[in-house]
């Protein structure tokens, strides 16, 4: 209570006020001159009387200072009528006469003005806070140090499908799969530990059990009473993603376009003297007798067949790699063999259009994956190859380098002594849709889609270029350290020729299963097992699972992925059901794996045999699922 009166009149004042219960808890101030700022409670101020103007100047000051919901304004005084309707209009809340009574009854009412003002003012200020919240279009939400919600906005209760009260007080375990929660709780942890922004990609499951690929990004802070609280911006990005996969196969498919007419002639080579031999020894075996002196021959005939066949594999093999939809997991990556895959698909073109020079350095393995790493080199090659121009292949030099960098890293190096880039086009080679070719001569993604990928395995890619004195393209890639290298799978060792010792010890040869709709399939794999297993062949999966269910028994199945009628994934889904116990040693086998089985089986196989196979890795693969 601020009193600014004679002294006299003052006691008076205090002496009401402190008979009241009230205003015995308050605090008088008596003063001369009004003090800046003023403070908050009932504010008392005398008039002595003399001009009108005076007061109502003076009530003017008090008013302008003052914080009206907090503050009370009595001006003791013994006008009536017009002035003291005057004084009223000058700021003063009443005009009483000296010495005044009630003041206890006045500091009460003051006391309800001020609890009402603070709850009109707290649901103000909330409306303002859910409405600035709403208004932001992706949703949005705000944590506790407990991790739970204890604000969100619209936008987020329809990501989420839930209401505001469902979710303002709970934590997003009880919301959330168990290890979409626990993956959020990690990333709040990191922001509330860190104090800076903490940003991740990764799968959300809505209400309605809808897979999204969702962006948060998280921020701390600490209010003045040292309450932390974290606040997350999520965008989706399901749809951005889609269009990003699309964009990088589009990309892939226009490279393997560029390449068919190298890659035909890298298959006919070696196909053209694989059927010419097949042929020779299908006349050679149609005879009664063979020759002895014609054994050696025929022998040196089927090697040569193999060796082509291995060669349309390998080709094969690189192009389904490079060409492949599916986003694979990161893992330990072989630089070198990477890179010569790149070549093979690239030889044709390269060996009519350049001199090219390898320059290829033992290094260590990096993280990332095989496809992606081959693609990237092939887009730089194929890159230095369209920086040539027109001018004859003699002209043109084209250096590949694979060395050690600075220390923990591996240098990809692609030099070319072609036309060159001015500053203004090397400033923007690496955005989508930018090229300097004629309209048809490509999409403009090469580049780009390269600077993508080298990014996901965690390194940057460079340029140096002048026009007229060609470019240098340099990717850097963390390699991978020991204690990772000592963590990758070892391959079991190929068996020797012939039996297994198991096999060979056993008296009863093991009973295997295959299935497989191709019988030129089944009599190969069977005719390579004869010896080792007891093999069975079928072509129709419902037909091996109604053996089974009449109580046919086997040690292993090997059962091929892509059917017919009943698929290898539904057969083994159908197996766990009715024999459970022969699941774990069922193994599939394909000659190509599409989105969904690939998703199939990183879910429910472990192992895989891919066509074409080799007689080592076949037995390998059989005797594993024996095990």
């Amino acid at each position: 209570m601020l009193v600014a009166v004679p002294a006299p009149v003052a006691q008076d004042v205090e002496r009401d006020l402190c008979a009241t219960a009230v205003g015995r808890a308050c605090r008088v101030l008596r003063v001369e001159t009004l003090p800046e700022p003023l403070p908050r409670g009932l504010i008392i101020l005398w008039d002595q009387g003399g001009p009108l103007e005076a007061v109502k100047s003076h009530c003017q000051w008090v008013h302008a200072r003052r914080m009206p919901t907090r503050t009370w304004l009595v001006v003791l005084t013994s006008r009536d009528g017009v002035e003291a309707e005057l004084l009223g209009e000058a700021g003063a809340d009443e005009c009483v006469a000296p010495p005044g009574t009630l003041w206890g009854a006045r500091i009460s009412a003051l006391r309800r003005r001020s609890a009402d003002t603070d709850a009109l003012e707290l649901r103000r200020t909330r409306d303002i806070f859910q409405g600035a919240l709403d208004a932001v279009p992706e949703p949005l939400f705000i944590k506790d140090r407990e991790h739970r919600y204890v604000a969100v906005n619209s936008a987020f209760c329809r990501l989420m499908g839930q209401s505001v009260e469902a979710l303002r007080g709970n934590a997003a375990s009880t919301l959330s799969p168990a290890h979409e929660a626990e993956l959020s709780w990690r990333q709040d942890e990191r922001a509330f530990t860190t104090g800076q922004t903490v940003e991740d990609e990764g799968g959300f499951t809505d209400m309605k059990g809808r897979s999204r690929e969702v962006l948060t990004q998280r921020a701390a802070y600490t209010l003045p009473n040292g309450e932390r609280f974290v606040v997350g911006l999520v965008r989706d990005v399901t749809e951005r993603s889609r269009l990003e996969m699309q964009r990088r196969l589009a990309e892939r498919m226009t490279s393997v376009g560029t390449l068919a007419a190298g890659v035909a002639h890298e298959i006919n080579n070696p196909l053209s003297y694989v059927t010419s031999n097949l042929a020779y020894l299908w006349e050679r075996v149609a005879q009664p007798v063979v020759p002895a002196e014609q054994l050696e021959e025929l022998r040196q005939v089927v090697a040569e067949a193999l060796e082509g066949a291995g060669r349309v594999r390998s080709i094969v093999r690189d192009l389904r790699t490079f060409s492949r939809a599916e986003e694979e997991s990161h893992g330990p990556v072989d630089v070198k063999r990477a890179v010569d895959g790149a070549l093979k698909l690239m030889r044709d073109e390269l060996q009519h259009r350049a001199r090219l020079t390898c320059e290829v350095e033992p290094v260590a393995a990096v993280l990332g994956n095989e496809g992606r790493l081959g693609q990237v080199v092939t887009h730089l090659l194929l890159n230095a190859l369209q920086a040539f121009g027109e001018r004859p292949a003699e002209e043109n030099e084209l250096r590949l380098r694979v060395r050690p960098g600075r220390e923990g890293h591996v240098l990809i190096e692609v030099e070319d002594n072609g036309l060159g880039m001015p500053a203004d086009v090397r400033q923007r080679i690496f955005d989508p849709f930018f090229t300097t070719r004629a309209p048809k001569g490509g999409t403009g993604l090469g580049l780009s889609i390269c600077l993508t990928l080298v990014h996901a395995m965690g390194g940057h890619i460079e340029v140096a270029s002048e026009q007229g004195q060609g470019s240098l393209f340099r990717v850097e890639l963390p390699a991978l350290t020991a204690q990772a290298e000592a963590l990758k799978p070892v391959a079991p060792a190929p068996p020797a020729d012939g039996p297994p010792p198991s096999a060979r010890a056993a008296r009863n040869l093991r009973r295997l299963l295959l299935i497989d709709d191709e019988p030129a399939v089944g009599s190969a794999v069977s005719r390579l097992l004869r010896n080792l297993y007891e093999v069975h062949v079928i072509q129709d999966a419902r037909e091996a699972l109604k053996r089974l269910s009449h109580g046919e028994r086997f040690d292993a199945i090997l059962c091929d992925l892509m059917m017919p009628g009943m698929s290898g994934m539904d057969f083994l889904v159908e197996l766990e059901r009715l024999a459970p116990e022969l699941a774990p040693r069922t193994g599939l086998m394909t000659g190509g794996v599409n989105p969904q089985a690939r998703e199939f089986l990183g879910r429910r196989a472990k192992e895989l045999l891919e066509k074409p196979f080799e007689r080592d890795q076949l037995c390998t693969f059989v005797e594993t699922l024996m095990q």
